[in-house]
């Protein structure tokens, strides 16, 4: 579990204001809201390692399941055969496990304690492969060199822990590869499927643990604070030395080879002066390494591999405007499916035949939104009251003056997560609907350095708040923002923001919208799931002690403080949210009702950290949006 994803230039504004307003254009055609959040019609393209099987997903029953169908009726309608017939929720990912068999995973109405289940294609047979009542399990590795085998990780046998097991898939068999003593948060494995190191953690100190075979018992190989990063990303072909994303004695983390004999970084591979690198690709076909990505403004791929540099510049020569993904591949690397896509479109899917260089087009993943329609994603960037930059995503309504709008300010979740460029959905309909979407990472964002992180330690609803009202002060300032006509909205985190906003800073907001938010500081901590037990004490450090920074929680927690509140908001919340918990919402309402305050509040019993399935999600927006076009006093249409 990664605690970061837990609690996952637009310089000139003037000159984009002023441009806007020259060009007159007329606004963008409006598109119905189920266009923005309805399922694909097919989408989640893989391929079987053989090549001969391409599967996707496809609604059945108004949920997603899985097909397949023969790689040369590929682009058709031909051969299509349904293998899942999930009703409750959609299946969200899967992938082939040999030639016979997809793997997903699923929850039960949104409690996020996840099973492991097997599809056989020809029989259609499913069988869920830890059938385990109140236990959360995922695929640690697929073993692609072995058909009969996975292992996952499980914590069956104590809540708060997760052990090793490996799973023979046509017997059921479990057999344990490694228990956790009780300190490990994360388990690794080389390139054979060997169990070779771990991480584990007393409290607020890291030490990475190796083992030469799995034979041998862990030794620890260093011990560090929570705040430096030595994490694996790979292993050399021969799986003797290690590939880690490490921060240790620098600000940015950069990509190193790491001998387990000395346990000290080695060769350099590669690091950026702006963000932090933590990824690498590798070529199980040709064993190397191929790239790593940095996402500054934008994500893009650095190469180390002429081959993997040859193909990804022959797929952007044929799809040029787009940013180039791959989502699958055959076992030889012949076959991808490709992604291609951009701020203003989910985009298309192909499979590319790299010997043959040639591209076949499956789908659309929406053709029922224009791309030209659709709003541009602009970065941006601006500085803080302390001096700090903070840097973000101004979106604009397509064809309106930037000129006084009006603003939906949009804080991520995590907080230890960033926003990043590219499609989203739920911004393309906010800005149809007339409304600018500031999107900002305010300090503690990951993957701009140690220092801008640990700048958010014991910072909730104060500099990282203040980060956001800086954002919108800048766009007040830019003549952009309309100051009457400004809503906060944000889901997680973003819904403490949200709750944080119109606490704080009450004369801002016309509105505001919490999804699934945290209210109470002291609740919140003692409601975490048993699993985030052993990061209790990081937890601690990084927000806030419940003793000695008392008084600190007490003034920024929004449910303990609703005499300031005077703004009107919508509540949103799963009922079996395993991380932010109903009660969170319930203490919020509540005190807000009891004053008076205008609230709406939306519970589905069916959902946990956020809406998933379709309806709610149709739900959801559109209340959202007559809430909106209500307090904005703009038309929701």
């Amino acid at each position: 579990m990664n605690l970061r994803h837990w609690l996952t230039t637009l310089t000139n504004a003037s000159l984009i204001a002023a441009t806007a307003v020259a060009v007159q254009a007329q606004p963008a055609k409006q598109y119905p809201l189920r266009d923005f959040f309805k399922n694909p019609e097919q989408g989640y393209f893989r391929l079987s390692p053989d090549g001969k099987t391409l599967g996707f997903m496809q609604p059945y029953e108004s949920r997603m399941n899985i097909f397949v169908q023969p790689i040369d009726k590929a682009g058709s309608k031909e051969g299509v055969k349904r293998i899942t017939a999930e009703t409750a929720r959609d299946i969200s990912n899967y992938f082939f496990k040999g030639p016979q068999h997809v793997l997903y995973t699923k929850d039960f109405g949104g409690d996020e304690n996840f099973h492991v289940v097997m599809a056989d294609i020809a029989t259609g047979k499913v069988q869920d492969l830890t059938p385990h009542e109140g236990t959360q399990a995922s695929i640690l590795d697929a073993l692609p060199d072995d058909d009969d085998h996975i292992l996952v990780t499980h914590n069956k046998r104590d809540k708060r822990l997760f052990d090793v097991y490996r799973i023979n898939i046509k017997t059921g068999a479990e057999t344990l590869v490694a228990q956790n003593p009780g300190n490990i948060t994360a388990w690794n494995t080389d390139h054979a499927g060997k169990v070779r190191a771990a991480g584990a953690t007393d409290g607020v100190n890291k030490t990475l643990l190796y083992r030469e075979t799995e034979a041998e018992p862990f030794k620890p190989l260093l011990t560090t604070n929570f705040r430096e990063a030595v994490d694996i990303v790979g292993w050399t072909p021969d799986s003797k030395l290690m590939y880690v994303a490490s921060n240790r004695g620098r600000d940015k983390a950069a990509l190193f080879e790491f001998d387990p004999k000395t346990a000290k970084e080695g060769k350099l591979i590669y690091e950026n002066p702006n963000v932090d690198v933590d990824s690498l690709g590798w070529s199980r076909a040709r064993k190397v390494i191929t790239q790593t990505k940095v996402n500054f403004e934008k994500a893009e791929p650095v190469f180390f591999d002429k081959e993997s540099e040859r193909v990804y510049k022959a797929l952007k020569a044929k799809l040029p405007g787009y940013q180039i993904g791959v989502q699958s591949m055959t076992k030889d690397e012949n076959l991808l499916i490709v992604a291609a896509s951009n701020d203003r479109t989910p985009g298309t899917r192909y499979v590319y035949d790299v010997k043959a260089d040639k591209l076949t087009k499956l789908a659309e993943i929406n053709p029922a939104i224009a791309e030209a329609d659709m709003a541009e994603v602009k970065p941006i960037s601006y500085t803080a009251r302390d001096g700090l930059t903070i840097r973000g995503y101004l979106t604009l309504p397509k064809g309106v003056p930037a000129k006084n709008l009006p603003v939906i300010v949009n804080p991520h979740g995590g907080p230890w997560y960033r926003d990043s460029w590219g499609y989203n959905g739920e911004i393309q309909f906010l800005a149809n609907r007339g409304y600018a979407v500031l999107q900002m990472n305010f300090r503690g964002s990951v993957g701009y350095g140690r220092k801008f992180w640990e700048a958010s330690f014991k910072q909730w609803g104060l500099a990282m708040q203040d980060d956001i009202t800086d954002g919108v002060n800048w766009l007040i300032k830019e003549g952009i923002a309309d100051p009457k006509r400004i809503a906060i909205y944000g889901a997680s985190y973003g819904g403490y923001a949200t709750l944080m906003g119109v606490t704080k800073t009450p004369d801002l907001y016309a509105a505001a919208v919490d999804y699934v938010g945290v209210s109470n500081m002291f609740t919140f901590m003692k409601s975490i799931p048993p699993y985030w037990k052993p990061f209790l004490e990081m937890m601690t450090e990084m927000v806030g002690d419940a003793e000695k920074d008392k008084a600190q929680l007490t003034a920024t927690s929004p449910a303990l403080n609703a005499d300031r509140i005077k703004t009107p908001l919508f509540v949103a919340q799963g009922a079996k949210d395993p991380r932010v918990v109903k009660a969170e919402s319930d203490q919020m309402v509540e005190a807000l009702k009891k004053r008076g305050v205008a609230v709406e509040y939306m519970v589905k019993d069916n959902e946990g950290h956020g809406f998933r399935l379709q309806e709610n999600q149709f739900e959801f927006y559109d209340a959202m949006e007559k809430f909106l076009g209500k307090h904005l006093k703009t038309a929701a249409k």
